[in-house]
C-alpha cells in the first residue's frame, strides 16, 4: 500500500501531490492494478488534511482511468499510466540514476543539491527537444 507524504513547500496543491504519488508508484511498479489505496479516513488520520482533498484526488484518479471506487470496499487501482519506453528501460535507467545519486551523496551533496541538479538536467534536456 502507498504511504502518502506531503511537501507543504512544493507549491503543488495537496490533492495533486496525492495523484502524482499514485502515478509515480504505478510507474515504479510499487502499485499495480487490483491494489487498494488507503481509505480517505486513513489518509486524513496520517496527514491531517481535509477528507474532501483525498476524495478529490481519488476522483481525479478515477477520471484518468487509473482507479475506481467500490462502495464499502475502498478505491482500487484499475489502470496504469502510459509509459515511455519499456519496463526494462525503466529498470535499467533507475539503476543507473540510483548509482549516480549514491556517487553524488558520496561527494557530499545533500538532497536539495541532488534535486536541483536533476531538475536542471531534466529542464535542459526537454527544452532542447521542444
Amino acid at each position: 500500500m502507498i504511504d502518502f507524504r506531503l511537501d507543504p513547500r512544493s507549491g503543488v496543491a495537496t490533492y495533486r501531490q496525492l495523484v502524482d504519488q499514485v502515478k509515480h508508484a504505478l510507474r515504479l511498479g510499487l502499485l499495480r492494478p487490483g491494489d487498494r489505496l488507503p481509505t480517505a479516513k486513513e489518509v486524513v488520520a496520517k496527514l491531517t488534511i481535509n477528507p474532501n482533498t483525498v476524495l478529490k484526488a481519488y476522483r481525479e484518479l478515477e477520471r484518468e482511468g487509473l482507479a475506481t471506487g467500490r462502495p464499502g470496499l475502498g478505491t482500487f487501482i484499475t489502470g496504469e499510466p502510459a509509459l515511455g519506453g519499456t519496463l526494462a528501460d525503466h529498470a535499467r535507467l533507475h539503476a543507473e540514476l540510483s548509482e549516480w545519486v549514491r556517487r553524488a551523496r558520496a561527494a557530499g551533496l545533500g538532497r536539495e543539491d541532488v534535486e536541483a541538479l536533476v531538475s536542471s538536467a531534466v529542464f535542459e534536456s526537454f527544452r532542447e527537444t521542444a
